[in-house]
């Protein structure tokens, strides 16, 4: 009886732990969803690189969020395209350069979902972007010298290839609006560029979206952060951080670490800010 009553205790313990072990892969499948409950593989297979100029007539525009919503009516049918905020009139025609295809893409400005919207560099005729084998950091930094107006960076939030833009476009802008992080040393991406001198080494927290991780290069991983602040045209919407964390792609985080002014990592490699040394909670 006795060896009877102990067979059974061990079969109970057993059958707990293994309730224990179910329980916790579901707590762990379900933090691995982004804000939207979409999974984060999934949120990276959304953005999808187009080769093709896009053109038609503009049959609607509107502009939120630092760019510009046109809806063409093209050849293929009707589209979205986003841009850095340009004019355009309803009724003319309009060319955009190649860009990255979003599904499913909510406009948090806007408050509307698009079903696929891509977003350009700007119009093909003043903007268009041409690939380029290299010239890449691995964070989207400028190649010999600050970004300006030939400035290099890569397209796309799956780490698409180099592209050459008279803009500053690192990774296309997100429609977000995202609260500030609470302290002293809290700033937004926006100020963060626009106080980059006088914030240089010293430590700042930073709270925004992560729209691209760039993993284990030069012994760090490349973290791209925006907020919904900055510009896309000049390149301050975008911010490049280094960690040994490792984020999630579509992960709404407070990032803390050391700012570094004009930031030069050698072979012609620099940033106007980079954040090194990054803890993400």
């Amino acid at each position: 009886m006795k060896r009877l009553l102990a067979g059974l205790m061990v079969m109970v313990v057993i059958a707990g732990l293994a309730v224990l072990l179910v329980i916790e892969n579901h707590k762990v499948a379900y933090s691995a969803r982004n804000e939207s409950g979409i999974p984060a593989a999934d949120s990276v297979k959304k953005a999808t690189p187009t080769s093709a100029s896009l053109s038609g007539k503009v049959l609607e525009t509107m502009d939120s969020g630092g760019y510009t919503y046109v809806l063409l009516e093209t050849n293929s049918g009707k589209k979205w395209v986003a841009a850095p905020k340009t004019s355009v009139t309803v009724g003319k025609t309009a060319s955009f350069a190649p860009g990255t295809v979003m599904r499913n893409f909510k406009s948090e400005t806007l408050n509307r979902t698009f079903a696929e919207v891509v977003f350009s560099p700007g119009k093909a005729g003043a903007h268009m972007a041409a690939a380029s084998a290299g010239g890449a950091c691995p964070g989207g930094g400028s190649k010999s010298g600050k970004m300006g107006s030939s400035g290099m960076g890569s397209m796309g939030t799956a780490g698409m290839g180099a592209m050459k833009s008279p803009g500053r476009i690192t990774v296309p802008p997100l429609d977000l609006k995202i609260e500030k992080a609470q302290g002293k040393n809290a700033y937004t991406v926006a100020e963060i560029y626009a106080q980059g001198e006088k914030l240089d080494k010293k430590k700042v927290a930073v709270r925004g979206k992560v729209v691209k991780v760039s993993p284990n290069i030069m012994g760090r991983n490349w973290i791209h952060l925006q907020d919904g602040s900055g510009k896309p045209e000049t390149g301050t919407h975008d911010l490049v951080l280094t960690s040994q964390q490792k984020p999630t792609v579509g992960e709404i985080l407070t990032a803390e670490g050391i700012l570094a002014a004009d930031k030069d990592f050698g072979a012609g490699y620099r940033y106007d800010v980079i954040i090194e040394e990054t803890q993400f909670k």
